[in-house]
């Protein structure tokens, strides 16, 4: 089988990552999967998993907000692969309060989590698109990055972030032949909504957000998909 494309899924341990993760290895003939998240063990499981699927899929274990860490895990990333040909920066936390009772510890890790970590991981791996005028990077957001609500003061200023980065990544490196675009889920079954007292059939499948992302992967190369929403059918979670 011939190599197919190199494929970094960031937040790749659990939830829709390591959907994203198992649908790409069953989809993509040749698919090369740099899975990475802080968990390693839980990483491994999923790379298996892959690996039983038909697709090459390495760990790479890393705390995608810290830019030292970062910078470690893309040099891994190109001495095992050469390249990256697709970016999904799925990565994140999700922790809800009121904007009175959150901390300036939380809303920093918060921030942190889901924003810089797009930041940064994008940094690490968009020069290499660049210079080969190809790529894609497909950013995770949330419907929190689209309308605020009660208890999301630090989710949504994050998400609202990851909104903003995104359109000015898609001007800018569009003329680099690199395709920008973001996916905006609703409420997903998923280890964020563990505990919660919504019922299961309210929640999104993992693996339909995940079908989002190749769906953007699998257009043509003269179509980017500059967003998609995703919203469970029973409600507006």
């Amino acid at each position: 089988m011939a190599a197919g494309p190199v494929v970094v899924i960031t937040g790749a341990s659990q939830g829709i990552g390591a959907a994203i993760a198992r649908l790409f290895a069953a989809e993509i003939p040749g698919a090369r999967l740099a899975l990475v998240a802080r968990n390693a063990r839980t990483l491994g499981t999923v790379a298996a998993a892959c690996r039983r699927l038909g697709a090459a899929a390495e760990i790479f274990p890393c705390d995608v907000a810290a830019a030292e860490a970062v910078a470690a895990m893309a040099a891994a990333v190109h001495a095992r692969f050469g390249r990256v040909d697709v970016l999904v920066n799925n990565a994140g936390r999700f922790v809800a309060a009121p904007f009175a009772d959150l901390s300036v510890e939380q809303f920093d890790q918060l921030v942190a989590a889901n924003l810089r970590s797009v930041f940064l991981v994008s940094k690490a791996f968009t020069p290499g698109m660049i210079r080969r005028r190809r790529g894609d990077i497909f950013n995770m957001s949330s419907i929190a990055g689209l309308a605020a609500y009660p208890g999301g003061s630090g989710y949504c200023a994050a998400k609202f972030g990851v909104t903003g980065l995104t359109q000015v990544m898609r001007a800018e490196l569009k003329a680099h032949g690199i395709r920008v675009g973001c996916v905006y889920p609703g409420a997903t079954l998923s280890p964020s909504w563990a505990g919660s007292s919504v019922p299961a059939r309210r929640l999104m499948p993992a693996a339909d957000v995940a079908r989002a992302f190749l769906a953007l992967y699998r257009m043509s190369r003269r179509t980017v998909v500059e967003e998609i929403v995703l919203r469970p059918q029973l409600g507006d979670l």
